[in-house]
């Protein structure tokens, strides 16, 4: 995923948001994305979800500026 930074930088904020500090998992983004944890991979899924639905609707993406 080193090539799309836009799903990289979106995973990232969901792995943040969702999983805030060590009490939730063990490792920051870049050691669960090196590893593939389950909980990267998760904000992978959400991530690629989400994007898909932002370039969808274009309208959608004027609601969160």
């Amino acid at each position: 995923m080193q090539h799309d930074h836009q799903l990289r930088a979106a995973a990232r904020a969901i792995y943040e948001t969702v999983y805030p500090g060590e009490e939730w998992t063990p490792v920051n983004f870049d050691e669960a994305e090196r590893f593939g944890t389950v909980h990267y991979r998760n904000a992978v899924a959400a991530a690629q979800n989400a994007l898909a639905q932002l370039r969808n609707d274009p309208t959608r993406q004027m609601i969160l500026i």
